[in-house]
């Protein structure tokens, strides 16, 4: 009897040291899963939840969107260590005083910044968002700093690489000084109205809000590729350019080829009668001989050019349409 009791204590004994052991495993390993969680989290929504202050554990240094509108918040210095955020929603909180340059500096990635309905008051203040290399979008409407005389402009000329303050684009009038422009291009224009106020879904995820971003920051891009001046010149001088080194290789390989379709061979004097090649004086340069001979560049490539450019707009050659 007394042998059977110590064995069943023993057997306790290691039972209890099992116990101990497995639950010291699940622990490790859930340190480590959170620990994981933590590394991959890019995501967090505290949307409506009363919040007064933010916690060094609810932030993260892999958040790219990062959602805390309709709180308490006053401080949000804790979000310094996020510095791979491209979204930013702040909206509908209490927060009087936005940090230095030096906290915005880090945030190279930022895009997107909704501080609207929030309580700035001092204009340099707000100044410090200059410091920000890649913000596109600010929201700060419903502040008191909207108030300020030449809020709008003092902001836009600030924060370069801006392209939309509340719910305008920038025009290129608020850029450029004493350049009077079309009512089209003018400052607070319908063609420059853009909504970014950002919508709330009650199941949203990761993807979703970063397709949201992509697809606001397109929206913004084409109305700005449509109605900034500067745009459309810079748009056609470079379509000019191009099309004209285009024409430029294409006329000095025609001056080293001939017409040729692979598998046929053409009689290109029958074909300009036809008048299905452009009709050019000299045909000698492209008759299928063996010997070919290269006639002069300065008096082949002006009567090439003058007439490829007068039947550039016909319909019989499509791969010849050019707008020079």
């Amino acid at each position: 009897m007394k042998n059977q009791g110590k064995h069943l204590a023993k057997k306790m004994f290691h039972g209890r040291g099992l116990e101990r052991r497995i639950n010291s495993q699940e622990k490790e390993k859930s340190i480590e899963n959170q620990s994981l969680d933590e590394h991959n989290l890019y995501f967090l929504n505290l949307h409506g939840l009363q919040l007064i202050t933010l916690e060094a554990s609810q932030i993260y240094s892999s958040l790219r969107i990062c959602i805390l509108c309709k709180n308490f918040i006053s401080d949000i210095s804790p979000l310094q260590k996020c510095t791979k955020l491209i979204k930013l929603d702040l909206h509908s909180n209490q927060i009087r005083m936005l940090p230095d340059k030096t906290f915005w500096s880090e945030m190279k990635e930022l895009k997107l910044l909704f501080l609207h309905n929030n309580s700035f008051v001092k204009l340099k203040n707000v100044c410090s968002l200059s410091a920000c290399p890649n913000l596109v979008a600010l929201t700060l409407y419903d502040c008191p700093v909207t108030l300020k005389k030449g809020y709008r402009h003092v902001l836009v000329n600030s924060i370069w690489s801006l392209k939309i303050l509340d719910h305008f684009v920038i025009s290129d009038e608020e850029i450029i000084e004493n350049w009077p422009l079309p009512e089209r291009f003018s400052t607070f224009n319908k063609r420059l109205f853009c909504d970014i106020t950002p919508q709330f879904f009650k199941e949203t995820s990761y993807e979703r809000e970063l397709w949201q971003v992509n697809y606001i920051i397109a929206k913004i891009n084409k109305i700005v590729a449509h109605n900034s001046p500067v745009v459309i010149l810079q748009r056609w001088i470079r379509g000019h350019l191009t099309r004209g080194m285009w024409l430029k290789h294409y006329l000095n390989w025609l001056q080293t080829r001939r017409y040729q379709v692979p598998g046929k061979k053409i009689n290109l004097e029958q074909k300009v009668k036809e008048r299905k090649f452009p009709a050019f004086e000299d045909l000698s340069f492209f008759r299928e001989t063996e010997e070919k001979q290269i006639p002069d560049e300065r008096k082949l490539q002006p009567q090439l050019a003058g007439q490829v450019t007068s039947r550039a707009t016909q319909t019989d050659f499509p791969h010849r349409r050019w707008s020079i």
